[in-house]
């Protein structure tokens, strides 16, 4: 009975410091959800901004055929995935490398930018373009530019008929889902959708030309694209993390509650037992 009673304090000492842990991450995920979400709402304007201006050209101008709206014959998809580098973020990662496996094939080029998932994709099969592992959390917006840069390069010179980019996307708090998102070729096909719903109906002029700003302002969108989405999966990541964090933690508690209840009702009978000892030793003599 007495090493029950130490081996019950032994785990509700474990319980305690591991709930301690736990404490401490989700408050740090909850701070670096909230500067994330800040930095991801701040950008939100331009980038809206950026692509009702492609919209609008597009629409007006339905006859320019920008090389970037155009269906390229080059076979094979190139994909941009984003994962974290490090792991206690709920089913984050494992969401990811679901929905990729649901929407790609095995053998597909692929830039990973995460370092948590590196060697699930590599295992998987998939085709990871860049040798080394992206860090998720050291990337800027120029690491991500050149990123894209390359893959577009690859569309440009007919090595892949297109671009797209598996991101997870923050609905709120508590909800995080991975979608793709199609970069290259542009879709033409919701823009008059878009014009439409947005009501941009100004007449505008544009100079020098249609095509010329075209082929210079879709790139620009797509970098700033891939910064808004990634902005995104590293806000749904922290939010996912603080989850799990507040989960561990609640479930620390109530283990540790658990434990405390044994442990007294081991302490309670110990006490018993050495009472009903006593009084028949008495009785005895």
């Amino acid at each position: 009975m007495s090493q029950s009673k130490q081996a019950l304090r032994a785990r509700i000492k474990s319980v305690n410091s591991t709930k301690k842990i736990t404490k401490a991450m989700e408050m740090i995920a909850n701070a670096k959800l909230f500067k994330q979400r800040h930095k991801m709402e701040c950008n939100r304007e331009y980038a809206q901004r950026l692509q009702d201006t492609v919209n609008e050209i597009v629409a007006k101008n339905p006859g320019e055929d920008s090389i970037f709206l155009k269906n390229k014959p080059g076979e094979g998809t190139i994909t941009i995935i984003y994962c974290s580098d490090l792991g206690l973020c709920g089913s984050y990662n494992s969401n990811v490398m679901k929905y990729a496996n649901e929407n790609l094939k095995p053998g597909d080029p692929v830039f990973l930018v995460g370092t948590s998932m590196y060697r699930q994709f590599r295992e998987a099969g998939y085709n990871i373009l860049n040798e080394e592992p992206i860090s998720s959390d050291r990337s800027d917006f120029m690491s991500l530019k050149d990123l894209v840069m390359d893959a577009t390069e690859m569309y440009l010179r007919g090595q892949t008929g297109k671009v797209q980019l598996l991101y997870t996307r923050f609905v709120n708090t508590m909800t995080f889902k991975p979608e793709l998102d199609q970069l290259l070729p542009c879709d033409i096909s919701s823009v008059q959708k878009h014009v439409k719903e947005n009501k941009l109906e100004a007449e505008t002029l544009f100079e020098p030309d249609a095509k010329t700003i075209l082929d210079h302002l879709i790139p620009m969108m797509i970098q700033n694209v891939a910064y808004a989405d990634w902005m995104e999966s590293t806000t749904a990541e922290q939010g996912s993390r603080r989850m799990a964090m507040k989960t561990a933690s609640d479930n620390a508690d109530e283990l540790s509650a658990d434990l405390l209840l044994e442990y007294n009702k081991a302490r309670q009978a110990a006490i018993t037992q050495e009472i009903t000892e006593i009084v028949g030793g008495s009785a005895a003599v």
